[in-house]
């Protein structure tokens, strides 16, 4: 079963002289998206991998006659796994600037690397997307715009994720040994790799105690102390984990009032399945006693997927106060604020009343498996 992507159309996002950065988690498909694009494309391209040790030797050299000879003849440059190439911004750099009408293709799975050994060379010269395990919006049209026919997946979405290998899965068995592999083989590599981490225990405990607390405001100091390591080495870890797609740092919002809570973060996962698997736990919802967090990580990720497909600039937080009102979730965007609260169950809940008198203008919504799709589709 293949779900068309909507980044499926790289042709209109593919300029002269620019080079299009395609980011995201391992195995989520960038590959495929972009070999999907060149089986079609009519024009003479070069595709080459970061793990290649030539195109790592010619697009890593910042020899501008010897980039000329490898460009010579194509209209289109594609580099797969582009972080894995020292220099390699400055490489493409001289490229697009060299080189009239040259496209180039770069994909990476390490946002953080990646970033940094592009940013300031192409500034001004890239485009840049972010391709996510797959959204309830790319499902949708699967479903022939079944709102009803999607929603009943729900459940295999928040135990297994959506990752394209496990929404074409035949059975459970599979989807384990998929997210199995994930978490083995691939999901911590690149920062092992590219940072240089060796204790890879310690990594892989915070990154468990942080799956038990989804949903949860995290203390550094805490998981500092649980692990044995000093709070700015905790910090250093986390911000790997952001920047290689693996947890999505949500902070408190404050317009600097005393009633409210602003320090602390909560961290989500890009995936819920991978949540799952690191904890080993795949259990059906109705027996887990996590079924509240695994919703809040699924609608602040899925929301994030929408914001970034549709293109809706926001700010993101949630809200909470020292009397303990909270909301899961608020968008600051056109100059409003939008606060959602995410609830599995059919249990009222009221708007926190700090919030209406302290944000007057603001709105508020109980979001529910009954109604999310009016937020994300």
């Amino acid at each position: 079963m293949r779900i068309p992507r909507l980044y499926a159309d790289i042709e209109s996002r593919l300029h002269p002289n620019k080079v299009l950065v395609i980011f995201g988690p391992r195995r989520v498909g960038k590959t495929t998206l972009v070999t999907d694009f060149l089986s079609t494309y009519k024009g003479k391209y070069r595709m080459e991998s970061g793990d290649d040790i030539r195109a790592r030797e010619i697009l890593g050299s910042e020899d501008l006659s010897l980039l000329k000879k490898y460009a010579a003849g194509y209209d289109l440059i594609v580099i797969d796994e582009a972080q894995r190439i020292p220099k390699i911004g400055w490489g493409l750099k001289l490229l697009v600037d060299h080189i009239p009408g040259i496209r180039i293709i770069t994909t990476g799975s390490s946002s953080f690397e990646l970033a940094g050994q592009i940013g300031e060379p192409l500034t001004g010269r890239k485009n840049t997307i972010t391709l996510f395990p797959i959204s309830q919006l790319e499902l949708l049209p699967y479903h022939n715009g079944n709102r009803h026919d999607l929603s009943m997946e729900i459940t295999e979405r928040l135990v297994f994720g959506s990752y394209p290998e496990i929404v074409s899965a035949k059975n459970a068995g599979e989807k384990k040994d998929f997210l199995g592999e994930i978490v083995g083989s691939y999901l911590l590599k690149d920062i092992l790799e590219l940072d240089r981490i060796r204790n890879t225990k310690i990594l892989s405990d915070l990154i468990r105690l942080v799956a038990l607390q989804v949903g949860s405001e995290v203390s550094l100091s805490e998981l500092a102390t649980t692990l044995g390591i000093d709070r700015k080495t905790v910090a250093r870890y986390l911000d790997l984990l952001e920047k290689s797609f693996i947890l999505y740092n949500l902070r408190g919002y404050s317009r600097n009032l005393r009633k409210e809570v602003t320090k602390k973060s909560k961290y989500y996962f890009y995936d819920t399945g991978i949540r799952n698997a690191i904890i080993s736990n795949f259990n059906d919802l109705s027996h887990r006693d996590d079924v509240g967090a695994l919703w809040e990580n699924f609608m602040v990720i899925e929301r994030l997927k929408t914001r970034s497909y549709k293109n809706i600039p926001a700010n993101d937080h949630f809200w909470r106060t020292w009397d303990q009102e909270e909301i899961d979730f608020v968008e600051e965007r056109e100059g409003k604020l939008f606060g959602y609260e995410f609830k599995w169950g059919k249990q009222k809940t009221k708007e926190p009343k700090c919030w209406r008198e302290t944000y007057p203008g603001a709105s508020y919504e109980i979001i529910t498996p009954e109604n999310y799709l009016e937020i994300l589709v």
